[in-house]
């Protein structure tokens, strides 16, 4: 006769040995497949986690080397144009006035007013004021002449053999006399004060170019 097959209510946890052989297979597998979950969740997630990470880590790296290659790529280029800019600027700052011209060129400024019937009640050049490339003059001034006066003044400053930039400061025009402070009530030919302070400019030559990069080590030197 042939045993009597075993039910899983009657397997004796406390006695595997006796169990059936399908069922100690069966028993097998599922501890196999307890522990390989296990190890997955434990291990093998966390590992995934891990390269999902490295992957986007991955991503941003190529993204960054990809930049910074298309950048060293234009180095070149850049410093190229950057260098034409440069001597472009120096041509530009040779058409200013020099140091020996400066005195000459504002002489021609004051007697450029007069040539044109302005009267000139103050015109007081300051000390200079070196930058960078260029050096800064200011000049106080007082002048009184009428709207065309101005206009062939500002037309002939601008015809100098040089190239002459000027700025105004504080800056005032009003009427001359009993005209009132407003420009719109008088003609063309009336008489006008303009007063304030007007700044022209000169280049520097290689020698005070050189005295104010040094003079700019020493501050940034100090503020360190």
């Amino acid at each position: 006769m042939s045993k009597k097959k075993m039910s899983l209510r009657e397997l004796d946890f406390n006695n595997m040995g006796a169990w059936p052989r399908e069922y100690k297979i069966g028993f097998c597998v599922l501890i196999g497949l307890l522990i390989f979950g296990l190890l997955w969740y434990v291990v093998t997630r966390k590992k995934g986690e891990e390269l999902k990470g490295l992957e986007s880590q991955e991503s941003a790296l190529r993204a960054d080397f990809e930049e910074k290659q298309g950048r060293a790529s234009n180095l070149e280029p850049l410093k190229q144009q950057l260098a034409q800019m440069e001597q472009q600027l120096q041509q530009m700052l040779r058409q200013l006035p020099s140091r020996t011209e400066m005195p000459a060129l504002i002489n021609d400024i004051s007697q450029t007013a007069l040539a044109t019937g302005i009267h000139n009640e103050l015109f007081k050049p300051g000390p200079e004021t070196p930058k960078e490339f260029y050096a800064e003059k200011p000049i106080e001034l007082k002048m009184v002449g009428t709207y065309h006066q101005f206009g062939a003044f500002v037309s002939g400053v601008a015809s100098l053999p040089r190239v002459v930039i000027m700025t105004m400061h504080d800056i005032s025009l009003r009427p001359r006399g009993g005209g009132g402070d407003s420009l719109a009530a008088i003609g063309p030919n009336s008489s006008l004060e303009l007063a304030g302070t007007v700044k022209t400019y000169r280049y520097l030559d290689e020698e005070e170019a050189a005295a104010q990069e040094q003079a700019a080590a020493a501050a940034a030197g100090r503020a360190r």
